[in-house]
């Protein structure tokens, strides 16, 4: 498959996934890390909120817990969201501190913290819905983390691709039809930028050893297991209503 078709394939697979999630004229609001999965949802959505006449939007949350770091991807989510005119509101969130008051893993905290400025940012540009940038590779490690730590049906259908944040706010998560792979073409042939978090490569993490010791092995059994694993994960979550 040549570069252009692949990028024309991968594309149309993220609009006929996705495009039934927007409705004309409403408030669309994109979680924006600044990692490839994040640049490539944004990408697309300023893309398509011209097509169906959405209000687009942005909120990065710098969870303080890797310094300089966290504040050169800030710094780079601001620039980006400039040179595209998307409109973007930083949220700073104090995660250690978080953690120790809610006695929770730091990795919990962030989410919760995570939730809460998406919830408030929401709000402040009166969006209906919230987009994420997970995509298949995540739903893959994610029934199989379930799967490790120990679950009933429920968990087995992962990351589900449309649930309430709230009453009046959706979750949507546009990229759950394609791979990291394709992420990262996608970025690669639109000459996109993106950061990387170094944390991701620490397998300290039962995640990241998920993403980079279990679904390798996996892969050379069944070199499709990822793509198996997330359509069982759709199928369960259909028959459980989920």
């Amino acid at each position: 498959m040549t570069s252009n078709t692949f990028l024309a394939h991968t594309w149309k697979n993220i609009l006929a996934f996705s495009e039934p999630f927007f409705k004309r004229g409403e408030g669309v609001l994109c979680g924006f890390s600044g990692g490839p999965d994040s640049v490539c949802l944004l990408h697309f959505l300023k893309y398509l909120s011209g097509k169906k006449r959405f209000d687009l939007y942005a909120v990065h949350v710098n969870h303080g817990l890797r310094g300089a770091a966290a504040d050169a991807d800030e710094r780079f989510c601001r620039a980006l969201c400039k040179q595209w005119d998307i409109p973007l509101v930083v949220q700073k969130k104090a995660v250690r501190s978080l953690a120790k008051k809610w006695d929770l893993s730091p990795e919990h905290a962030a989410r919760k913290a995570r939730y809460a400025a998406f919830a408030a940012a929401a709000k402040k540009y009166g969006a209906a819905k919230l987009a994420l940038g997970h995509h298949l590779d995540d739903q893959a490690e994610t029934v199989l983390l379930n799967l490790l730590r120990g679950t009933r049906a429920q968990g087995l259908c992962g990351i589900p691709v449309r649930r309430p944040l709230n009453a009046s706010v959706e979750i949507v998560r546009p990229l759950l039809c394609i791979t990291r792979a394709e992420v990262e073409e996608y970025l690669q042939q639109n000459q996109l930028p993106s950061v990387t978090d170094q944390t991701n490569f620490d397998d300290e993490y039962t995640r990241n050893w998920v993403r980079h010791e279990l679904l390798p092995m996996l892969e050379q059994k069944q070199p499709k297991i990822r793509q198996h694993l997330a359509k069982m994960a759709q199928d369960l979550a259909a028959r459980l209503g989920s």
